[in-house]
């Protein structure tokens, strides 16, 4: 599904180059469910960020699901990213402006759903995590914990191909946490692909391969 060759990460800094990954080889197979791990300034979530096409590296190959991702202009790589990446990001990236509602149903909106249709999908989502009282708040109206559900549901709204999640239990309490990490494995089963950025050997264990990161480099 995923296949990095050669990929490197650096910043300008003066005359030097600051790495923040170098030289990472890494094939990612349809269906795997990966953990990353490694310590703080690892280069975890710049790695994730060049897996789901957010992020640039500064040298390398990268593919996806077939696609030369290196070769396509900025549109190209936004659709192939929208139409089968979900992300749960550590820091939520919810949109103030929407409600948890809308913020859920943004994903739907790129992908010509039709509103009757997008009102049952994000029903669905906001009463599988038990936000359905929410549903009008807006973002800063919630605990960090509320703001990351409503990261997960939205992630998952689309039903992606690959899902990519940044420490996704971070603020979560330990029975919310158990709760996502189930469901990871459930929607591994059927069929996900999903890589996971987690300082937890607990969540790691979820996955079927651990890759540990060690200065911007895979150990």
């Amino acid at each position: 599904m995923i296949e990095l060759k050669g990929i490197s990460k650096w910043y300008n800094t003066g005359a030097n180059k600051t790495y923040v990954l170098r030289d990472v080889d890494l094939i990612i197979r349809e269906g795997e469910f990966v953990s990353v791990m490694g310590p703080s300034g690892s280069g975890k979530s710049t790695l994730l960020n060049i897996l789901g096409m957010l992020d640039e590296p500064s040298e390398g190959y990268q593919y996806f699901m077939g696609e030369a991702v290196h070769l396509l202009k900025e549109k190209q790589k936004s659709n192939l990213y929208k139409k089968n990446v979900g992300f749960v990001f550590q820091a939520y990236h919810l949109i103030d402006e929407l409600t948890v509602f809308e913020n859920i149903e943004t994903p739907l909106l790129y992908q010509d759903v039709k509103q009757s249709e997008r009102k049952a999908m994000v029903a669905d989502m906001l009463d599988r995590f038990n936000i359905v009282g929410k549903k009008d708040l807006f973002p800063a109206q919630l605990s960090g914990g509320q703001q990351q559900l409503v990261g997960i549901a939205r992630a998952l709204i689309a039903n992606p191909k690959l899902l990519l999640a940044d420490e996704p239990t971070g603020n979560l309490n330990s029975k919310q946490g158990e709760e996502i990490m189930q469901l990871f494995r459930k929607l591994n089963d059927d069929g996900v692909t999903i890589v996971q950025v987690t300082h937890s050997e607990k969540n790691a264990a979820y996955g079927s391969r651990v890759i540990d990161l060690l200065d911007g480099t895979i150990i």
